[in-house]
């Protein structure tokens, strides 16, 4: 077992590095190494040495939500009667029946992905963040394992951070994997776009602040003195390198300078922060103090001394263009809505069927929109959005309540991660396309799985068997 969980550890450090897994033969070692992991750990299973399955059984309709997900992903590229496909896809089946005639059944048979490869690229895709989410509840079923995965990602979070932030300092622009990337204009770190790494720290950083308030130890009330004298003590603990790690990650993504990156993890920090100290009834004052201090304090004196007013003054002097930039192809991409409403145009296809729909003002390429929402919706219908939406929404759930109902201070922890996390990516993914990229949507499905972590862990488990 312990051989599974260092691979799976490896994965989730491994995927921001080579361009965010976003190249064809990096995406392939990502979905290579989850398969893998995954038959390790079924073969480790059938020798009974797995440990608790009580997260993965207590997870058992979002594991549902998945299969059904991925069948559905399957029938978009999966050949069926041209007949079908008219009656479910009336645009695809006038689409495929213009190359009819260069096809070897004549037009017999048809997809519902106007472009049944890319279809089938996402697919397989899909399958290896369901492997994800399935070994994030397989693996993290004890205490240690949980916060070793979650600090792997942080750690990997950290790197990049670093890797970021003496590239942009140094002036050093590389060309990597045959992408050029402009390090002296932005911190990009192991991505090509900034806002990608902006993406991955907010669900680090999450991950992070989580660990960190799942540290803290629930008292009684204390004096000011008393408060003041834990707060050193914390400061001066072996926990004080994970606070020094997410001063090194914020002064990462402050350095971005990704207008909505910044906007969307300093919002989803008071989100969760305000939700956090309403619902935590077992909280007391030291805590909330200790939370102030060590995160919100700390995060905006480093982030203003590390350049934040520079990433305001662009937020500031955003232009008109800049909106138009990402606000027109998302509008010229709704229109696709009426002609793929129910199962869209097919998972992976919007730069094919986005050249229909662009207008004359719409000169760069596109391959993705910039808005999650809206390639999710434009690709897999109204069926797609329902079914993908409904696993981050039902861990926003679980995370608030177990914010409300445990007094576990790791598992309120892991759940403001959740909270925190998946309300930066909402916000986030209105203007950019991170759950695109693989390596971010590998981080964030291990990140909603925590979700179920968070509620259902066990507090006096601390080991498991076969490990």
């Amino acid at each position: 077992m312990r051989l599974v969980f260092v691979m799976f550890a490896a994965l989730l450090f491994w995927a921001p590095f080579p361009l965010g897994s976003n190249r064809p033969w990096a995406w392939m070692i990502l979905e290579i190494g989850l398969f893998a992991t995954t038959a390790a750990w079924v073969v480790v299973w059938m020798r009974g040495q797995a440990g608790s399955m009580d997260l993965l059984r207590r997870a058992w309709p979002a594991l549902a939500v998945f299969a059904a997900w991925l069948c559905y992903l399957a029938l978009h590229w999966i050949p069926m009667p041209a007949a079908w496909v008219a009656a479910l896809s009336p645009e695809a089946a006038a689409l495929h029946q213009l190359v009819a005639p260069y096809t070897a059944d004549g037009g017999k048979s048809a997809t519902l992905s106007i472009d049944p490869n890319a279809s089938y690229v996402y697919w397989l895709k899909s399958c290896a963040y369901a492997c994800a989410f399935f070994l994030t509840l397989a693996l993290a079923n004890t205490r240690d394992r949980a916060r070793l995965l979650a600090l792997m990602l942080v750690l990997s979070g950290l790197v990049q951070g670093v890797y970021a932030g003496l590239m942009h300092l140094s002036g050093s622009n590389l060309e990597i994997f045959g992408a050029f990337i402009n390090h002296a204009a932005q911190a990009s770190g192991g991505f090509v776009n900034r806002n990608h790494l902006a993406g991955f720290l907010e669900i680090t950083l999450a991950l992070g602040i989580g660990l960190m308030i799942g540290a803290l130890r629930e008292t009684g009330e204390r004096s000011w003195r008393q408060i003041a004298r834990d707060t050193a003590k914390l400061i001066l603990s072996p926990k004080a390198p994970l606070r020094i790690f997410l001063i090194i990650m914020v002064i990462a993504l402050v350095m971005t300078r990704s207008r909505m990156g910044n906007t969307a993890f300093f919002s989803s920090l008071l989100i969760a922060g305000s939700v956090a100290l309403i619902l935590s009834r077992h909280a007391t004052r030291s805590t909330v103090y200790l939370i102030a201090s060590l995160i919100v304090i700390d995060i905006f004196i480093v982030g203003a001394w590390f350049g934040v007013e520079k990433t305001v003054d662009r937020i500031q002097q955003t232009t008109r263009t800049d909106i138009e930039e990402r606000v027109e192809p998302t509008m010229y991409a709704a229109d696709m809505v009426r002609h793929y409403p129910v199962f869209g145009s097919g998972p992976g296809t919007f730069y094919t069927a986005f050249t229909r729909y662009r207008g004359s003002d719409i000169k760069p390429f596109y391959d993705h929109a910039h808005n999650d929402y809206t390639q999710v919706l434009v690709e897999s219908g109204v069926v797609g959005v329902l079914l993908l939406g409904s696993l981050p929404v039902a861990a926003l759930v679980l995370s608030v309540l177990a914010l409300s109902r445990r007094r576990d201070p790791l598992a309120r922890g892991f759940a403001f991660s959740v909270l925190m996390g998946v309300c930066a990516l909402a916000l986030h993914s209105t203007v950019d396309f991170n759950l695109q990229i693989p390596a971010n949507a590998f981080a964030f499905t291990v990140l909603v799985a925590y979700g179920w972590v968070a509620m259902f862990l066990d507090r006096q488990r601390n080991s498991g068997s076969g490990s």
